[in-house]
């Protein structure tokens, strides 16, 4: 298993770093919070153009988790755990990505290429982890998943494929921005590819930023936690190689220097994954395999990448707007009393 999960950090670490290199934007090869907030903008759930763009990336994330999954009788249609819960915990996970602006995964490729407006939210991501485990080790526990109708299983992995299919039929209510983020990207093939690759890996491996920090906290296992540095490095490596590497923290792309609140909005992920089991990555993942709660909870995240920039709680590089601060404060509200909650009596 160690070997497995170095092999899918240093593919994550390969295509985060490629993916920005062939096109994407930079520092951003791979955030599964902008490829959400992307997709919501090109199936007009938000206005803003420059955001609306159909990332091949994210639906080769699920389409490889679950081409693998059938493959060695890993897919299990389970679910039926606070579906609720799921889908408001999905939301706020995105909600502080958008105010640090990036997921767990572009935090470490931003760390990777230099940006240290990025160590905030690395502590941030890591004391969020550190209080999820606090509470588990404490009886927290949400309900019992049971077997579900196998259907259930296969709706987001055919939502992915449809991801797929609607740039090629191009129908009237798909958006593509021709300015801004929407339109830096890799080609067509090397995005699936590279989005395959990472999912089918992260599969096998069970590979999640946040799970690898939580099975270290919680028993010292660092099988996953391997992976993660694994991914980090190979990307430092790479970046310095092709001159993408820029220490400091000054005029960094799609960054802020707001540290408090970018540690705040992080402490939200890493205490959200935890409860819900797994970082925004790993839930794409899950719903490949066929867990419908991690489905649930990537229509949650979908749904906070359009209101993000509806409600205007997206950061700038002026940093974070008073919508965002108020919506930090309000996930971590909700998400402390889910935590205290739901503890049972060990």
């Amino acid at each position: 298993m160690i070997d497995v999960s170095i092999v899918a950090g240093a593919v994550l670490g390969i295509a985060g770093v490629l993916l920005a290199y062939f096109g994407n934007p930079v520092n951003s090869g791979i955030c599964v919070s902008c490829f959400l907030e992307n997709i919501a903008g090109a199936l007009q759930l938000h206005n803003d153009i420059r955001m609306s763009y159909i990332r091949p990336e994210l639906a080769g994330f699920i389409l490889g988790s679950f081409l693998v999954a059938t493959q060695t009788g890993r897919f299990q249609v389970k679910g039926g755990s606070s579906p609720v819960i799921h889908f408001l915990l999905g939301f706020f996970m995105i909600a502080g990505c958008a105010v640090f602006i990036g997921c767990p995964i572009k935090m470490i490729l931003r760390l990777s290429a230099g940006d240290l407006t990025a160590v905030a939210a690395t502590l941030g991501l890591i004391f969020g982890v550190w209080l999820g485990v606090k509470y588990v080790k404490g009886g927290f526990v949400l309900d019992q998943k049971k077997e579900l109708p196998w259907i259930n299983g296969f709706i987001i992995p055919l939502f992915a494929v449809l991801l797929l299919v609607l740039p090629v039929i191009s129908p009237s209510f798909i958006r593509a921005g021709q300015k801004g983020p929407a339109a830096w990207h890799a080609p067509l093939y090397v995005s699936l590819l590279a989005g395959l690759a990472v999912g089918a890996f992260a599969q096998r491996s069970g590979l999640c930023i946040t799970g690898g920090i939580r099975n270290f906290f919680l028993a010292r296992e660092r099988t996953l936690l391997y992976g993660v540095i694994t991914a980090f490095l190979v990307a430092l490596v790479l970046n310095a190689l092709l001159g993408q590497f820029r220490w400091g923290m000054n005029a960094q792309p799609a960054s802020h220097l707001s540290h408090g609140w970018t540690f705040l909005a992080m402490v939200l992920v890493g205490l959200a994954s935890i409860l819900i089991d797994g970082c925004p990555f790993r839930q794409l993942i899950k719903a490949g395999e066929g867990d419908v709660d991690a489905g649930i909870t990537t229509l949650g995240m979908l749904c906070g990448g359009a209101l993000v920039y509806l409600w205007v709680i997206r950061s700038t590089s002026a940093g974070p707007t008073f919508e965002g601060k108020i919506m930090v404060l309000t996930g971590l509200l909700f998400t402390l009393v889910i935590a205290m909650t739901l503890r049972r009596r060990m």
